[in-house]
């Protein structure tokens, strides 16, 4: 049963700026009341939130989904797991978060898509950290290439013949598939 926050995520898919003002008012100071209260900074929970709402974004721009829970708890909980993941990446001490907001009674399949949306932020988080080390050159062709035009009009872009860029697009994937399951990270992100 679609849920009425589902506006929200309406309003990520069309840029509704006075709707998405409104959902940081509402959402974002418990995210960042949760990460100041574990070793975060203000920057932090920003970046947390925001990195939560790109993910939702993505999730609902490529597969659609309907939210069946308040979109408050949906975000908290993502933002939540996603410090959680950060917190054990720096072997931080001391993390205490709780539910205060009482959003572990969100339903199993809510539970399992705000999972999802984070593990699918990490994915994206990974293969963004992994394109960065690949040469300027190959990130412009990659880009190009995932923006949908056809490879006649990369190859324009870039100056090369189609070949080449096909043939360079081929070995850029390579290298980024070869650099992205050689991270530490590969193995715990389910690929």
């Amino acid at each position: 049963m679609r849920h009425p926050d589902q506006q929200y995520i309406e309003a990520l898919l069309t840029n509704d700026v006075p709707l998405l003002n409104d959902l940081y008012r509402q959402c974002f100071g418990k995210v960042k009341r949760m990460v100041l209260q574990n070793n975060g900074s203000g920057t932090d929970a920003a970046d947390l939130f925001q990195d939560a709402l790109l993910s939702i974004y993505h999730k609902a721009k490529i597969k659609g989904f309907t939210l069946t829970c308040p979109l408050e708890a949906f975000l908290y909980t993502i933002c939540k797991n996603n410090w959680m993941s950060e917190m054990k990446k720096k072997k931080t001490r001391g993390v205490t978060i709780s539910d205060p907001e009482g959003y572990s009674s969100m339903g199993d399949d809510d539970r399992r898509l705000a999972e999802e949306c984070q593990l699918l932020q990490s994915r994206q988080s990974l293969l963004a950290e992994k394109l960065a080390d690949l040469g300027e050159s190959c990130q412009r062709l990659l880009h190009l290439s995932w923006s949908g035009k056809p490879m006649e009009e990369v190859a324009a872009a870039l100056r090369v013949t189609y070949g080449y860029a096909r043939k360079k697009k081929s070995e850029c994937m390579a290298r980024l598939i070869m650099l992205v399951r050689e991270s530490p990270q590969f193995n715990s992100l389910k690929w």
